[in-house]
């Protein structure tokens, strides 16, 4: 449990993508009978969401792997925005995230199967080596064919009844699983077909995912205003899921949580995978675990929150005991903005277990800053990774 656990980010997130669609397709049932709520703009935006993380992480589109370009990483972002808000405000895109879906489900499910025949690399390949890579054509097939039909079902919500469409959807899910679990074997027996598209716009997955939260928080601080107001509706448990889900895959991805960095283990990953069905539930069915995912975030928020500045800080007192040399400008802003955040995360934590202690809308504001943060800290990072592969260049 404790080794490094080798899993493509690709494979978990089509594991993310899997259970999701298991989950849904399991609620459904309840659903259907009127025993349980249903927030559909939850689900469609955590799709959304995993769509844009796809292309962000890994220049993979729903009709196909791209070149990552500053255009690609343009259009993940809005479509992660498109998620975001979404899960948050109902029906404020109208039509729009069922359009997208079904765009992305079913056209993306053709032309991904018209791919598969056609493309050398895929199925010629595939049947030329057999083995393992043998099974991929049924897998990948029957993916692809479910998704041209979820497609229809989101395009055309009558089409089947919701007991069969949740059956549809438990199928889809298991397919997604079951290439999941295929990939991870090929990747182990053919690591060089793990590699992902290269291209200018190259974000390792945890630069991606402080892009995609800071995107989030900015969001999110940005509408607590108007909802504060009164002037908007807020969906606050879905809210809270997508927030989990995010957190989850900082978790699978790379060991990263809110109260520190920790080794990508199996541990991890088991913990993980946990905590992202919890986010899923919560973005799809209204209020059922608003209570324990305030407190857990709450919590986790002030004890990373108190963590990181122990961190941050730390190292500045201790300076003072050996030789002093001058500190990169970059350097200096890089610890302004982790003290910044990591105090922002306090007082966000605090504000969801003392209720009233801080206005709603200051709230926002304080989100919304944030999640500026968040970005400014992608660009010093950025910044800080240039002034070291110039100095590796000059020596």
């Amino acid at each position: 449990m404790f080794k490094e656990a080798d899993l493509e980010l690709e494979v978990v997130i089509l594991f993310l993508a899997g259970m999701t669609m298991g989950i849904a397709g399991m609620l459904l049932f309840p659903v259907s009978t009127g025993a349980l709520p249903y927030y559909e703009n939850g689900l469609y935006g955590l799709l959304l969401f995993f769509f844009a993380l796809q292309m962000v992480a890994l220049g993979k589109t729903p009709f196909g792997d791209m070149k990552r370009s500053k255009p690609l990483l343009a259009v993940g972002v809005l479509v992660a925005a498109v998620g975001i808000v979404t899960c948050f405000v109902p029906d404020i895109f109208s039509q729009v995230p069922r359009l997208a879906l079904a765009a992305c489900f079913g056209l993306g499910g053709l032309a991904q199967l018209l791919r598969m025949f056609i493309s050398r690399d895929k199925l010629p390949t595939w049947v030329k080596y057999g083995g393992i890579l043998g099974h991929l054509a049924p897998a990948c097939g029957a993916v692809y064919l479910l998704s041209m039909l979820i497609g229809l079902l989101v395009w055309k919500h009558d089409l089947l009844s919701v007991r069969m469409t949740a059956v549809a959807v438990l199928a889809y899910g298991a397919a997604i699983l079951a290439l999941g679990f295929l990939l991870s074997k090929v990747y182990r027996l053919y690591p060089e077909a793990a590699k992902n598209p290269d291209g200018e716009a190259s974000l390792p997955i945890g630069k991606a995912m402080i892009l995609l939260t800071g995107v989030f928080m900015v969001i999110l601080g940005t509408l607590l205003v108007p909802v504060n107001l009164g002037l908007i509706p807020f969906s606050g448990s879905a809210q809270l899921g997508l927030l989990v889900v995010i957190l989850s895959i900082q978790m699978l991805a790379s060991g990263s949580t809110p109260i520190g960095p920790f080794p990508r283990s199996w541990l991890m990953i088991a913990l993980g995978f946990p905590f992202a069905a919890l986010g899923v539930v919560s973005a799809i069915i209204p209020g059922i675990l608003v209570p324990l995912l305030t407190l857990l975030i709450a919590v986790l928020n002030v004890t990373g929150g108190i963590l990181g500045l122990k961190r941050t800080v730390a190292p500045m007192l201790n300076r003072g005991e050996g030789p002093r040399g001058p500190v990169p400008p970059v350097l200096v802003r890089l610890t302004g903005v982790q003290v910044a955040m990591n105090l922002v995360s306090i007082m966000f934590g605090a504000s969801m277990l003392i209720a009233n202690l801080i206005p709603g809308r200051i709230i926002g504001v304080i989100l919304a800053a944030n999640g500026a943060l968040l970005l400014y800290l992608l660009r010093l990072l950025t910044l800080v990774d240039r002034m070291q592969e110039g100095a590796e260049a000059s020596a």
